[in-house]
């Protein structure tokens, strides 16, 4: 345990912990390129899924909270930024479905 919180450069157990969420943070937040990436070859076309705009956002957040506990200015303002970016875009696709719903009535 001792040499795997060297490796992490952490000392309490705590810290290792956050640093484990930073990772499946930071996984989470990759995932959605291997997604857009898949659903783009599929179609032979660049398709953004609504899901790589759900990842966006919950990666971001997860990203967001280890940033807020490492304390790190640069990261928390591109996080914040992002999360905005990652919600506006998913309010924008649920209104615009909203809209083709009540179209088709």
């Amino acid at each position: 345990m001792q040499r795997l919180m060297d490796l992490l450069n952490v000392t309490t157990t705590a810290e290792l912990w956050w640093v484990a969420f930073g990772m499946a943070a930071q996984m989470m937040f990759m995932a959605r390129f291997v997604l857009q990436w898949i659903a783009s070859e599929r179609a032979r076309d660049s398709v953004v899924p609504v899901a790589f705009w759900y990842l966006s956002l919950l990666g971001g957040v997860m990203l967001l909270a280890y940033a807020l506990h490492r304390r790190d200015p640069v990261f928390i303002l591109g996080q914040a930024l992002g999360i905005m970016i990652y919600a506006r875009n998913l309010w924008l696709i649920h209104q615009a479905r909203r809209a083709r719903e009540q179209a088709a009535r």
